[in-house]
């Protein structure tokens, strides 16, 4: 186990290069100069002279003024130091930038899986036991309606149903404008905000999850195996979660294993309509003021989320399934 997760962390050390210069080379070709988009809103009461000599400072403060590798040589290393790099939108570092808007979009996420995975592995459970029944085709139906439905449809409906005509839930913010309180009925009130989007992302998940369990379920349950225990007498019970779910977590494990990783991803449209402040809109927002300091940061931050997910995954595969040689 040591020797592979070695061979695999030199791995990721090489992809996360490769990575690093690709990302780097395909905003560098992106038209525009972000030297100028830092001046744009005091470029009008400025003397051209004056204007020019900002313009040539902006550029060596962001590091433009140099060749594109030396460009990258400075911003991989500066970042394998932890400095970011500076944002041209926001003028301050990345780091402060993007600190904030990771944990709001961690909160909405982390609430969400937990939530989306206590619903979907039972409902995917039951659902393969009770093939073909009235359950199980009520279910699937609503799975198809939930996972073809676009997520702004989604959002919309809720808003009107449960922020409009019954004013239940707020369609905005983190925290109610001008809170005060403890930190215990600052945490509801964030629960309570929150309430919304997580839903919208309920609906939208649960669907294909719910199949994607239910699936492997049905697999598992046909084994020879499992008609060996029935026979034997072994309670149906231990028969559906000792024998049948345990063997058809190998597929389950992948699905898990992506949906904890996309704990640290932020939703644009999510975050949008509900103005939560995550990262998808720092994000968005980066993209389009060019602000690619941000972005890039962002990017390989994801990049390492993956490499280590898939790394996570295999070694969950082994743990989960002894039959699992990872060498």
């Amino acid at each position: 186990m040591a020797k592979y997760i070695a061979k695999r962390l030199v791995y990721m050390v090489f992809v996360f290069f490769i990575m690093s210069i690709l990302m780097f080379g395909i905003y560098k070709m992106v038209p525009g100069d972000p030297a100028r988009l830092l001046l744009e809103g005091s470029k009008a009461g400025m003397k051209p002279e004056v204007y020019e000599l900002q313009y040539k400072q902006a550029r060596e403060k962001l590091g433009l003024d140099k060749p594109i590798p030396v460009q990258y040589v400075v911003w991989i290393t500066n970042m394998l130091q932890g400095d970011f790099g500076y944002s041209s939108n926001y003028r301050k570092d990345v780091i402060e930038v993007v600190a904030e808007p990771l944990k709001n979009t961690m909160k909405l996420n982390l609430v969400a899986v937990v939530v989306v995975f206590v619903i979907t592995i039972p409902l995917g459970i039951i659902c393969a036991v009770k093939k073909r029944s009235v359950f199980d085709n009520v279910v699937q139906v609503f799975s198809v309606v939930g996972y073809s439905l676009p997520t702004f449809i989604i959002s919309l409906v809720l808003i009107c149903l449960l922020a409009v005509k019954v004013p239940i839930f707020p369609v905005s913010g983190v925290n109610k404008v001008g809170f005060t309180g403890t930190a215990m009925q600052k945490f509801f009130d964030t629960l309570w905000h929150m309430a919304l989007p997580v839903l919208v992302i309920v609906l939208g998940s649960i669907g294909s999850i719910t199949r994607y369990v239910r699936a492997a379920m049905i697999e598992s349950l046909s084994m020879d195996y499992i008609r060996t225990a029935r026979a034997k007498g072994v309670k149906e019970r231990v028969v559906i979660y000792s024998h049948a779910f345990r063997n058809a977590l190998l597929p389950i494990v992948t699905i898990v294993t992506g949906w904890i990783m996309s704990v640290f991803s932020g939703s644009v449209i999510i975050e949008n309509i509900f103005l939560w402040p995550g990262i998808g809109k720092v994000l968005f927002d980066g993209l389009m003021q060019q602000d690619f300091m941000v972005v890039l940061a962002m990017q390989m931050f994801y990049v390492i989320i993956a490499l280590l997910g898939n790394l996570i995954m295999d070694i969950a595969y082994c743990m989960v399934d002894p039959r699992v040689k990872l060498d």
